[in-house]
């Protein structure tokens, strides 16, 4: 059951149900014939989340300049360009004894997470 079923909007009357959040962003749509969106909204006012009746969704994540720097979806896309905290950082490993030429120690540069 819908939000508008629940809450018996008229939509003849009231058109096209919105709740909005405390700044005045949409959260929630919804049309006549059942089909709804939801929205998220980040701190910042940017849009972060949509999700829609059919069963889809896609969220991203945004830097500091609003580029997109996350982004993943309900058919399993994942794109991840955000920092990685260990890459190019230098670990020294000190090796496993008895097994060290399958693991020799010595330091090594991360390149990529």
């Amino acid at each position: 059951m819908t939000i508008a079923q629940q809450i018996k909007w008229d939509f003849k009357t009231n058109g096209l149900l919105v709740i909005r959040d405390k700044n005045g962003k949409p959260i929630y749509l919804e049309n006549s014939d059942g089909v709804w969106e939801k929205y998220e909204w980040d701190s910042q006012g940017k849009l972060i989340y949509l999700e829609y009746s059919h069963g889809t969704w896609r969220k991203w994540e945004l830097d500091s300049e609003g580029k997109v720097i996350y982004y993943e979806n309900s058919y399993g896309e994942i794109i991840d360009s955000r920092p990685k905290p260990c890459e190019g950082k230098v670990v020294e490993f000190k090796g496993l004894g008895l097994f060290s030429m399958f693991a020799p120690g010595g330091k090594y540069k991360l390149v990529k997470v």
